[in-house]
């Protein structure tokens, strides 16, 4: 599989964000959006799960299934977490999943590893039979699934809501800032499972400021002085890497 954008424009309020904006991503590849507040990033993101229309330009997608639109094979995980307050964490999460999948909990597929597949058979981040208490603990949030979603911190919303691309298993994973509010360990496990959707074929589009901790990620920087096409990410500078390691030896420790 293989999602390109070619020569896309981005007109918002009237005024023009980007203009000649080329990418390419495939399988068990990631593409990190970078460039100052108010660049365009998140209307990239939006226009690839088809939240916004591009004022010029267009996607397309190799491999995937042609009945389907690109943002109905891809999970979008933007600013604001999508939850009911008075629902429980878990209940939350099921309503998701029964959406996602069309009103019915996903179905695992199996490959010879036992892990769970995606629609086309390419393996998935969770295991074989995993269910949404399963999910729950990916994110860290196992001792809180009878807690209403109302009573989460701020971090905890956002491993709520991240919680929900392992419950329906999409190919294409679109993330706007997912570390926002995170804390070392909950960055940790998501460094984990963006690392396992890249591993069994899975394409992730981020937007960031800062290290997300895929070293081997391209970059398409966005705003004044950008080139407009995407360049193999330049290895993290030591204040990025420190900030990793420590972040990853605390949540270890």
């Amino acid at each position: 599989m293989k999602l390109a954008g070619r020569d896309l424009s981005c007109v918002r309020g009237g005024r023009r964000v980007f203009s000649g904006i080329d990418f390419s991503v495939g399988s068990g590849s990631a593409l990190l959006l970078t460039g100052p507040n108010g660049a365009g990033k998140s209307s990239l993101l939006r226009m690839i799960a088809g939240l916004v229309r591009p004022e010029g330009g267009h996607f397309v997608l190799e491999g995937g299934d042609p009945e389907l639109s690109i943002g109905e094979q891809a999970h979008y995980v933007g600013h604001l977490d999508p939850l009911k307050p008075a629902l429980t964490v878990l209940e939350n999460l099921e309503f998701w999943a029964r959406f996602l999948n069309g009103g019915g909990l996903h179905a695992n597929l199996s490959n010879s590893n036992g892990a769970n597949a995606y629609s086309d058979g390419v393996a998935g981040p969770l295991a074989a039979g995993s269910e949404l208490n399963e999910a729950l603990a990916a994110v860290g949030l196992a001792d809180l699934v009878s807690l209403p979603a109302g009573y989460l911190s701020a971090g905890q919303r956002r491993r709520l809501s991240l919680a929900r691309v392992l419950v329906a298993p999409r190919r294409i994973w679109l993330l706007d800032e997912p570390t926002t509010a995170l804390d070392a360990a909950s960055q940790e496990r998501l460094y984990r499972l963006m690392q396992a959707h890249l591993a069994s074929g899975g394409i992730l589009v981020a937007a960031t400021h800062g290290p997300v901790g895929l070293a081997d990620a391209a970059e398409l920087r966005l705003g004044a002085g950008a080139s407009g096409g995407q360049v193999p990410r330049k290895p993290e500078s030591p204040a990025e890497s420190a900030a990793a390691a420590t972040g990853r030896s605390a949540a270890k420790s």
